[in-house]
């Protein structure tokens, strides 16, 4: 898996781009940086004696598009009187922020796929196109190996979701200077 910091970078990025800029407030972007890391909520499944290939273990449920779409809506009814966005495109940002999580883990080189669909199909997901190094859990994270895979991951999602906000900004700066 990638490192929590950076599917929090990608799914910022993501919405950053789908907000079209506007100004939110820290709650917002807090929230999607924490639902963007959820999923991994599950690695506490490694405590127990839990099948990996169970929806209950790591990259099972909890990266589900099916949970994004509804840990969303929760968070939604909670923030939607704090953010200042229409409640279904709010909704729409941060299951995005979630379900990208499960996505991305799809492209890593670890593990045995993500459970995409639970609960309606266990079936683990890899992407054919795989180029993220998994990440070290736990305290292994702070080892050599762990900082390799966030240089890694700096070059290739970090630099390149900057590169996605900047061009956004610069195609709407674009557009309003040439629209009537």
């Amino acid at each position: 898996m990638p490192t929590i910091m950076t599917h929090a970078i990608a799914a910022s990025a993501l919405v950053r781009v789908a907000t079209r800029g506007r100004a939110l407030g820290w709650r917002f972007w807090v929230l999607s940086a924490a639902l963007a890391m959820l999923p991994d909520i599950d690695v506490i499944a490694y405590a127990f004696p839990i099948p990996y290939d169970s929806m209950w273990s790591h990259r099972g449920i909890t990266h589900s598009l099916i949970t994004a779409a509804v840990v969303a809506g929760l968070a939604t009814t909670w923030a939607r009187a704090r953010v200042p966005l229409r409640p279904g495109l709010l909704w729409l940002c941060l299951a995005v922020a979630m379900a990208s999580h499960g996505v991305i883990d799809t492209m890593t080189t670890g593990g045995k796929g993500v459970t995409l669909l639970a609960p309606v199909d266990t079936t683990r997901y890899l992407s054919p196109w795989r180029p993220m190094r998994a990440s070290p859990i736990g305290v292994a994270f702070f080892s050599a190996r762990g900082v390799s895979v966030l240089a890694y991951e700096v070059l290739w999602v970090w630099l390149p979701a900057a590169g996605l906000v900047l061009v956004a900004r610069a195609t709407r700066g674009w557009r309003s200077d040439h629209q009537g």
